[in-house]
């Protein structure tokens, strides 16, 4: 992500945006992205509960006019501010992204159900369980000890502690959606396998 960080929606190249929009009317012709059809446009399938939970909860934070589609528009905003967005923007994000119930509050159930979420889609090769990583989010920036994260302690919490910032940023990292529209659906390492004699 490094040198991309701080792009804007309008910065991004015209290759960038042929291809985005090129993968988003191949798998959504009618231009509007459905639940079922983002589940089946990123590759997830067989979802346990709680991932199935976490990829609605991304669909809604993803749906800013709250239609029950995303469109061209929305998608690009969305991929652009995940993938290139300032670190704050992101912070705001995740943070609406974890606060499940939509109080303005991050309870450690939150956290605990949607980092694991994460991780079983992203299969993110972490050393500290979701557990352990709920447990020092909390420990580490709940200021008032209340047993939840108002979105100010939780951006100045993160943003303070470096780790925690890497672990969040790597949990979320999407590049991966970017390289399957760039190689129009295929995974590179699936194509790479194929590509071996056996």
């Amino acid at each position: 992500m490094g040198n991309m960080d701080g792009k804007t929606v309008e910065e991004l190249s015209s290759t960038e945006c042929h291809q985005w929009y090129k993968k988003f009317m191949t798998e959504c012709p009618s231009g509007q992205l459905t639940l079922y059809e983002f589940k089946q446009f990123f590759g997830l399938k067989n979802l346990s509960p709680a991932a199935n939970k976490y990829v609605e909860q991304m669909f809604e934070t993803f749906d800013f006019n709250k239609d029950g589609y995303i469109d061209f528009m929305e998608y690009v905003a969305a991929l652009s501010l995940v993938l290139k967005g300032k670190v704050d923007q992101k912070l705001r994000w995740y943070f609406k992204l974890y606060d499940v119930d939509g109080n303005g509050c991050i309870d450690r159930g939150e956290l605990l159900n949607i980092f694991k979420a994460i991780r079983a889609i992203n299969r993110c090769n972490e050393t500290m369980s979701a557990e352990e990583f709920t447990n020092t989010v909390f420990d580490k920036i709940d200021i008032n000890g209340d047993g939840e994260l108002s979105l100010e302690e939780f951006m100045d919490g993160v943003q303070k502690d470096e780790r925690l910032l890497d672990i969040l940023t790597r949990s979320l990292d999407l590049t991966h959606i970017v390289r399957l529209i760039q190689n129009d659906g295929k995974n590179p390492l699936e194509s790479e396998q194929e590509a071996e004699p056996a």
